[in-house]
């Protein structure tokens, strides 16, 4: 697993950390044991189209699989789901600035941190900005390629194609996992260029998803669901080439990400008991 960014382990209060986990012990438990229980098999969702609303209502089935959204407040809830539309980052953080890969676990917490073997990742600029709209910063004119699903930001890696989801208990720096992982994707036009890889706790293949082609400006959809995954890492593949790199092959950006509730390790979860009850003995001694 990829080691958290260093600028959050050295600020974080680890006695509030414990605390907040402590208060979602007992719903985190009730949802891993539900879990570990369930037969019910891997469901795959595909869908693409050229507008939103061509591949909604396979978003929206994705969505009520997955549970009701939650609100971006740390700690899991321990069912439920987690969403990131870009829309609400701030323009000190998108195009032609670069995206804190923690952004969605520090400033708004989520559970998710990204990472590439990349330069980064951009957010792109919305109108208000005065900045060019939809990656055009990196590639004048691929706009053109791209529309939003939730208007108006996309998201990418900077020089690469790949870009790396980890699962973080919100607001912390405790690994969680997931089961189940879509994302939306636009401009795909060649087909298996864009897919999602699922990896387990232990960085084991689970299932591998393909978002369909549908041409240029179009939108694509590719989801995971499977009540018994342990889901530590998802890898995002879009498209051939990156954006301005100038080189030949299909270019795609990313939109909505749509993730099952981050939730600890049992392992985990016994640390944390520990945790809380030598921080209760140790006030106690003072």
């Amino acid at each position: 697993m990829m080691p958290y960014p260093r600028h959050l382990r050295a600020t974080s209060n680890p006695i509030r950390a414990v605390t907040r986990l402590a208060r979602t012990v007992v719903w985190t438990a009730l949802a891993v044991s539900i879990a570990s229980g369930a037969n019910a098999a891997p469901l795959t969702f595909t869908d693409s189209g050229a507008l939103a609303a061509d591949i909604q209502d396979t978003v929206d089935t994705f969505r009520a699989t997955l549970g009701a959204l939650n609100a971006n407040l740390p700690g899991s809830r321990g069912s439920g789901r987690r969403e990131v539309n870009w829309d609400g980052v701030p323009n000190q953080f998108a195009s032609p600035n670069g995206f804190p890969p923690d952004f969605f676990n520090v400033n708004s917490p989520r559970g998710s941190v990204y990472s590439t073997p990349g330069s980064g990742f951009q957010v792109s600029a919305n109108l208000a900005s005065g900045e060019p709209l939809e990656f055009d910063n990196l590639e004048p004119g691929i706009s053109a390629d791209f529309t939003p699903f939730s208007p108006q930001r996309l998201f990418t890696a900077v020089g690469s194609t790949i870009t790396d989801v980890h699962f973080f208990v919100p607001g912390t720096i405790a690994p969680a996992f997931v089961t189940g992982f879509g994302a939306v994707f636009t401009g795909v036009a060649v087909a298996n260029t864009t897919f999602i890889q699922l990896f387990d706790r232990q960085d084991d293949l689970i299932a591998s998803v393909y978002a369909p082609a549908a041409g240029a400006g179009s939108l694509s959809f590719a989801g995971f669901f499977d009540t018994n995954a342990r889901i530590g890492r998802v890898r995002i593949t879009s498209g051939e080439v990156p954006l301005g790199s100038r080189l030949p092959g299909d270019r795609v950006a990313m939109d909505d990400f749509i993730y099952a509730e981050p939730v600890p390790e049992p392992a985990t979860l016994t640390l944390v008991g520990a945790a809380v009850a030598a921080v209760v003995a140790r006030r106690r001694r003072h």
